[in-house]
């Protein structure tokens, strides 16, 4: 599994935001800038993390982008998710899969055993504020 350069990307905007201190609000140019983000491309990843509820935008002279909710409520994989959409290990473990094979597949057994795992244990690393750097 490899997360897509957009999920990083908001990895890393999530972090720079949860070093704000609390109510400072962001200027999306100064997020692309310090986490080396393309502009255009910041501005689709803030509308999907707001979408999430994960962020807060404002616009106007005194806009700016701050997280929704505390950064210990927040997991890795409420952010990935916020992307790349649901987590499958196999294309199959779909909800909707259109696999010819579904019926008589000795591995589906496997993949669905082993999704719930995988997510449970995934969303446990959270953005404590305590663990991360302030910004310069």
């Amino acid at each position: 599994m490899q997360i897509t350069r957009q999920a990083d990307y908001a990895l890393r905007a999530i972090i720079f935001l949860s070093r704000l201190e609390e109510n400072e609000k962001a200027a999306t140019s100064l997020i692309a800038e310090d986490q080396k983000i393309p502009p255009s491309f910041l501005a689709k990843i803030i509308s999907q993390l707001s979408l999430a509820g994960l962020i807060h935008t404002s616009r106007g002279a005194r806009g700016g982008v701050s997280l929704a909710k505390p950064t210990n409520e927040i997991s890795v994989l409420d952010v990935v998710e916020a992307i790349d959409g649901p987590i499958f290990l196999n294309e199959c473990t779909k909800i909707s899969s259109s696999c010819p094979f579904l019926d008589s597949c000795p591995l589906l057994e496997v993949w669905v055993k082993h999704v719930p795992t995988l997510l449970i244990n995934f969303p446990a690393p959270h953005f404590p504020t305590t663990t991360l750097c302030p910004l310069k």
